[in-house]
Order: structure tokens, then C-alpha cells, then sequence
């Protein structure tokens, strides 16, 4: 062990003695403006994140891997030169970590995290979460309507993912438990309900999204566009229905058969990693009322919802749709989780149930249960910000371009294919959308028929919605994660094998929609979802039928 200690940091020497070599060679200070790493726009553009990926599945640390995937996107970026990519690692104004916590909107999300942390906390204060733990297991009899009822209220929260992840595993989380449905699974179920609902929801963040995403010179109505797209959402209609059809089938494969066996025989977490430690109901106060939790709840929603329109201009003469469309989600949220926060202590006090001492103590209880994400999350947009320094996006950009001229009636499934890769590997579908969504409309010109341009679209929005679930560095997962009080690593490598399969079937999908648009030009295309959701169901057929013989 001693050997390999002494081969591992003579090796780590002598890359440092190479680089600062290199360092001595080349200038410390650039010129952002004309400044061009060597793997500029090319495929090593990518090597970051697939490097954090791979190190995240094979360690199963989530904190190291994004700090070396973000190391060697600052040294590419650098082209070796130490000083230069430690400054570009943290100050860079466009992908440095400082800078990047810097942004308005990214401290408006921590602000929202940590305000949806302390009104989680503040809950099972007053024993909300429990009373509603105690309720719905008086209601809810069996696993499957566990499973169910996490769904439906996962579906019922559109408005924001984040929101959802947080807010959904709260609430469900003790009934899951008492149902012995594993964290993974739980997991998943949130996941799998936060994106996907919230891209085909239209008042929704990421319908905002998507509609400032649409070039402005395009002639084309980003919100009108956006709700023509949701039945060809194959993606995110696919995820939601394979949930309930796993549900209801009462089977499940890969990694995450292995942690609901384990479930049901009394370990919910299967692996040793306990992020957050057991936490099983864990109150001071099981008497409370189902008010304490569902009021808050519902006043976060609609608070949420009058936040957004607000930022969009709603009491200043826009219209709802248009307010929606230009709402700024990360101001909107906060406003909307402060005025539900201060809400809550009022509410609270007139009811008596706790005192201001224990109000204050959860203040920086929440704080302290939101630092795992917070940290993920910091990295993970510093790691999203070396790519873009990178030029991964122009790589991509040429990669969608090139395929164009190609057949035209496989460019759905090719785009989709596309936006899973980039939002995989940059862990973000908001950017996908930003990057992608101007390239597939300037590829369809004048003698396209709009359809075509309809279901491209909708392939892009999938595909970024399907990358950003399967990808480790997504905010999403990692939320997903925090929600459930899941192992990071055990969420991402269960749920994998559910997402591919959903993809899989979308591809085919698409496929279908492409080529019948292709030879009809009409919007007969949409016969193609029930077909994909046919499919669907029969591979899940298959799937059953090979779990069940093979576990005989």
C-alpha cells in the first residue's frame, strides 16, 4: 500500500514539474477576445465532463470527480499553463467558479434552496411532515400507492423542478419509508417527475425557458411553438408513463431491483452511504396538524407561480402568457419562497405551535441540510462552464449543422440523439436549449413544412429533458437526490437503466414522426404517440418477462 502511496504522488509530481515547465513557456494573461485554447470547438472540448462522469460512476465520490472534471478543463483551457488555468478555474468571467457564484441568477437559486431547506425544516419542527406521514399511511395501504401517490404529487408540483425535487421528497419521504420503498427508488420517482412535467406543463420555468430560447428574428412565436410541441414530448410522456406502468406492473430491473429487494426486507438504502444519515421521522412534535404542511405548501405554490408573472411584467400591463414567457425563474422563485417563508412564521405563531426560538433554530438547520447540494451544484455550473470555454457548443453546433443536409426526415432522432449527449455531458438542459434550439431553426428554411420544424423542436426539448435526467452533474439528479436523502451515486446508476429505455423508445419515435411528416407534411404525425407508447408498454412487457425468468 506504502509502494503504491509513493508511485501515486511521484507521479503527481512529475505531471507538476511538466506543467509548470509549460507554465514558464507560456503567457499567464490572455486576451478573452481573441484567446482560443488548441482543443477549441473540437471533440476534447467534452473530455471534462466525461472525465467527471466516468470518475463519479467508478469512485462513487461526487465531490472529487467535478473538482478534477473542472481541473482539466481549466488546464485545456490553459493549454498547461498552471497560473493561467487556476485564474480561469476560479475568476474567469464567463466559466470561474467565483464568478459563476457571483451571477444574480445562480445566487438566486442557492437563495431558493436554502429558504425550501428551512421551510423543510421548519415542517418537521412542527411535526407537519409527520401528520401527513400518519395520515396517508392510514390512506395508502400498499407500496404500489406509495409509489402512486409520490407520482401525483410529483405532477401536481409543475411549476419548477427544483421545487419539486425538494418539496415532493419532503412530504413523501416517510411514506415511502413505512412502505419500504427504497430511497433509490424514491428517488427516481422524483426525478423522473420534476423535468419531465414541468418541460410539458405551460406555466411552468422551463416553458419560459424554451420560449427565451427562440430566436428573435425567427418570426416564430416561442410560446405558441412550446405547446405545440408537447404531444411529440416522446421523452418526458414516455418517463411519466413508464413510472406508472413499473408501478402498477410491480416489477423493476437492473440496480434498482437490487435496492427494492433490499427495501423490502428492511434496508432502504442497500449501500453504506448515508449523506444524510437515516433520518427516519425524525420530529419533535408527532401531534402536529396536516394543515402545517399542506398550507405552506400550497401558499409556496401559488406564491411560486405570482412570482414568476410578476418578474414578467403580469401588474404591469403584460399579458399572462407573455409574462410567463419573459418571467425570470430564479428571481421569481425567490420572491416566491420568501414570501411563503415569512408566510409560514406567521402562520405558525398565530397557531402556537412552535415558539421563535425554535423558529430561529431551524434557520440554520435548513442552511446546513442544503450544503451537500449547494456544493454539487457550484461545481457542477463551474464544470458546465469550462465546456462552454471550451467551444463545446460551436462542436455541437457543426455536428446538428452537418446533419441537416443529410435526410431530413431523420433529423428528429438525430437532434434528439444531440441534445441527450450535450445535456449528458454538460449537465444542464436549459443550456441545451439555449444552444440548440436557434441551430434546428435556422436548419428548417422556406420550403420545410412547419411540422417537421414542430417535431425538431420537440426532439430537441426531449432529448435536453433526457440527458439532464441520466447525466450525474444535472442540478436536477442532484436534487432529485437530496429530496429522496438518496446516495448521489446509487440515484444516478439506478435510474439509468430506466431512462435509457424510455430513450430507446423515443428514438423510435421519432423516427416515425419524421418519416410520416416527411411524406404527408401534416400533422398526422401525431398518430405517431400512441404508436411510441405502444411500443413502450411492450418492452416492458419483455423486460418483465426476462426479470421474472431469470430471477426463477
Amino acid at each position: 500500500m506504502r509502494k503504491t502511496n509513493y508511485l501515486f504522488l511521484a507521479v503527481v509530481l512529475v505531471i507538476v514539474a511538466g506543467l509548470s515547465f509549460i507554465s514558464m513557456q507560456a503567457p499567464n494573461t490572455v486576451d478573452p477576445a481573441t484567446y482560443k485554447p488548441a482543443v477549441y470547438s473540437t471533440i476534447g472540448a467534452l473530455l471534462p465532463p466525461v472525465v467527471a462522469i466516468a470518475l463519479a460512476l467508478i469512485t462513487k465520490e461526487v465531490y472529487s470527480s467535478l473538482f478534477v472534471g473542472i481541473a482539466i478543463g481549466a488546464l485545456l483551457y490553459a493549454n498547461g499553463n498552471l497560473e493561467l488555468a487556476l485564474n480561469t478555474m476560479l475568476f474567469n468571467e464567463d466559466g470561474g467558479m467565483i464568478m459563476k457564484l457571483a451571477d444574480s441568477w445562480s445566487v438566486g437559486i442557492l437563495v431558493f434552496l436554502v429558504v425550501l431547506g428551512i421551510m423543510v425544516a421548519l415542517m418537521n419542527k412542527v411535526g407537519g411532515s409527520a401528520a401527513f406521514g400518519q395520515w396517508a399511511s392510514q390512506n395508502i395501504k400498499t407500496r404500489v400507492g406509495a409509489q402512486l401517490a409520490t407520482i401525483a404529487l410529483g405532477i401536481l408540483i409543475f411549476v419548477d423542478d427544483y421545487f419539486n425535487c425538494l418539496t415532493v421528497g419532503s412530504v413523501m419521504r416517510p411514506v415511502t419509508d413505512r412502505h419500504q420503498v427504497s430511497r433509490a427508488k424514491l428517488a427516481y420517482l422524483i426525478d423522473a417527475t420534476a423535468a419531465p412535467i414541468c418541460i410539458i406543463a405551460p406555466v411552468s420555468s422551463w416553458a419560459a425557458a424554451v420560449t427565451s430560447s427562440v430566436p428573435k428574428g425567427s418570426d416564430i412565436n416561442g410560446f405558441s411553438m412550446f405547446l405545440q410541441t408537447i404531444p411529440y414530448n416522446f421523452y418526458a410522456i414516455c418517463t411519466l408513463a413508464m413510472m406508472v406502468m413499473i408501478t402498477v406492473l410491480k416489477f423493476d430491473f437492473g440496480g434498482m431491483k437490487v435496492h427494492e429487494d433490499n427495501a423490502m426486507k428492511g434496508d432502504l438504502f442497500t449501500t453504506a452511504a448515508r449523506p444524510y444519515g437515516d433520518d427516519e421521522d425524525n420530529t419533535d412534535k408527532p401531534n402536529g396538524a396536516v394543515i402545517d404542511l399542506v398550507l405552506p405548501v400550497m401558499v409556496l405554490i401559488f406564491c411560486c407561480i405570482v412570482g414568476m408573472i410578476y418578474t414578467g411584467g403580469f401588474f404591469t400591463g403584460e399579458s399572462f402568457v407573455d409574462a410567463f414567457a419573459g418571467a425570470n425563474a430564479s428571481k421569481g422563485l425567490v420572491l416566491g419562497s420568501m414570501a411563503t417563508f415569512f408566510f409560514t412564521f406567521c402562520f405558525y405563531m398565530v397557531r402556537n405551535v412552535m415558539t421563535f426560538k425554535d423558529f430561529t433554530d431551524c434557520i440554520p438547520a435548513g442552511f446546513r441540510a442544503m450544503v451537500a447540494p449547494i456544493m454539487i451544484l457550484t461545481m457542477a455550473w463551474t464544470l458546465s462552464g469550462m465546456t462552454g470555454l471550451l467551444g463545446a457548443k460551436f462542436y455541437v453546433h457543426d455536428v446538428v449543422a452537418s446533419s441537416a443536409g443529410i435526410l431530413k426526415m431523420f433529423l428528429p432522432a438525430i437532434i434528439f440523439m444531440v441534445a441527450m449527449f450535450l445535456a449528458f455531458s454538460t449537465g444542464t438542459s436549459w443550456g441545451t436549449f439555449a444552444i440548440l434550439i436557434p441551430v434546428v431553426c435556422n436548419v428548417f428554411g422556406a420550403g420545410d413544412t412547419y411540422e417537421m420544424l414542430v417535431i425538431s423542436i420537440a426532439s430537441c426539448l426531449s432529448g435536453a429533458v433526457c440527458g439532464d435526467h441520466c447525466s450525474p452533474i444535472s442540478d436536477t439528479t442532484i436534487m432529485a437526490s437530496a429530496g429522496a436523502h438518496s446516495d448521489h451515486v446509487n440515484h444516478v446508476s439506478t435510474q439509468l437503466p430506466y431512462a435509457l429505455t424510455a430513450a430507446s423508445v423515443s428514438v423510435v419515435g421519432y423516427l416515425i414522426a419524421g418519416g410520416i411528416a416527411y411524406f404527408t407534411e401534416s400533422s398526422a404525425a401525431l398518430i405517431a404517440l400512441p404508436i411510441t407508447l405502444a411500443l413502450l408498454f411492450v418492452t416492458l412487457l419483455v423486460i418483465r418477462s426476462y426479470v421474472r425468468r431469470t430471477a426463477a
